[in-house]
């Protein structure tokens, strides 16, 4: 190599910078890990069949559910919480599983019918062709206009292949904001804005498979085929802490941040816009044909 082509090489090295990695293949490092400040949890120590049980196998701890044209499944907490950090890994299904979800969420839908509150992960099934869509959600006493449920949706596609591994997923909630998780990224924080728009009454973990045909992939463009049966999600590394009902107020179990009283880090903040700047496809706050008049967090 002569002198000329080292200086233009040179000068293509600074007019043009490697590509930090890191950014290629995934989120900058969030700098935190709350997963790895909670041990990992037996499914039959913290969560029980709750529908479909011929559906449902435990083996080595890896819990499978699947769906059929007979029947979903899915489970329950053993106990209710009013705050805390709820995580599993989860294994999707590859291929067409148009118009079936995979979830795992917070709920109070029991206790409260038609009134209830909720947090939610929920894989939206997808075509051969496309990604799958995490959907966040998050409901304040069921119906936010008297009459039609308000959900707060945000919706993700991922930067790898959830039918691939298991990955973690998980939703941290406290007296002052919700922040989804997936391998410890941040993705979505919904912080306390007022009374009228977060949850605060005690919720069960749920984790469920089932047919949403009618709006599941595509606003239901796509249905499930059966064809294709079975549907099939795998849970385990389940991590649980929370704090039960009559825990005092004060109850933290674990944070998600570094800094308890200073928010989410720099580190953590950079890895959720990343995401959000190149991963989120929905936000209900920014969606023009909603009436945010029942939204007032927007």
């Amino acid at each position: 190599m002569d002198h000329l082509q080292l200086v233009s090489l040179l000068f293509l090295i600074l007019m043009f910078p490697l590509t930090n990695k890191a950014n290629v293949n995934g989120p900058p490092s969030p700098g935190y890990y709350p997963s790895r400040r909670i041990g990992s949890t037996e499914f039959d120590q913290v969560c029980t069949n709750l529908w479909g049980p011929q559906h449902q196998t435990l083996d080595q701890g890896t819990l499978t559910i699947w769906l059929d044209i007979n029947s979903g499944s899915g489970f329950k907490s053993l106990s209710p919480y009013s705050s805390g950090y709820f995580g599993a890994s989860v294994k999707l299904q590859s291929g067409y599983t148009a118009g079936v979800i995979t979830s795992f969420y917070l709920s109070n839908n029991e206790d409260y019918p038609g009134n209830h509150d909720e947090i939610d992960i929920e894989f939206l099934g997808t075509t051969e062709d496309k990604p799958y869509v995490l959907q966040t959600n998050v409901y304040n006493r069921g119906s936010g206009d008297g009459s039609n449920i308000i959900g707060r949706e945000v919706k993700f596609n991922l930067w790898f292949d959830p039918a691939k591994d298991f990955h973690n997923y998980a939703i941290f909630w406290d007296p002052d904001e919700i922040v989804f998780f997936v391998d410890d990224v941040p993705i979505r924080r919904y912080p306390r804005k007022n009374d009228d728009s977060f949850p605060s009454r005690p919720m069960w973990v749920y984790g469920s498979i089932w047919d949403a045909s009618s709006w599941a992939t595509e606003n239901g463009k796509y249905k499930a085929d059966y064809s294709y049966q079975p549907f099939v999600s795998q849970y385990n590394n389940f991590k649980i802490s929370g704090c039960d009902p009559n825990s005092p107020v004060q109850c933290r179990p674990v944070s998600d941040h570094p800094s308890r009283s200073g928010g989410m880090s720099r580190h953590q903040n950079a890895a959720m816009a990343w995401v959000q700047n190149n991963y989120k496809v929905y936000d209900y706050c920014q969606d023009i044909l909603r009436d945010h008049s029942f939204t007032p967090e927007c």
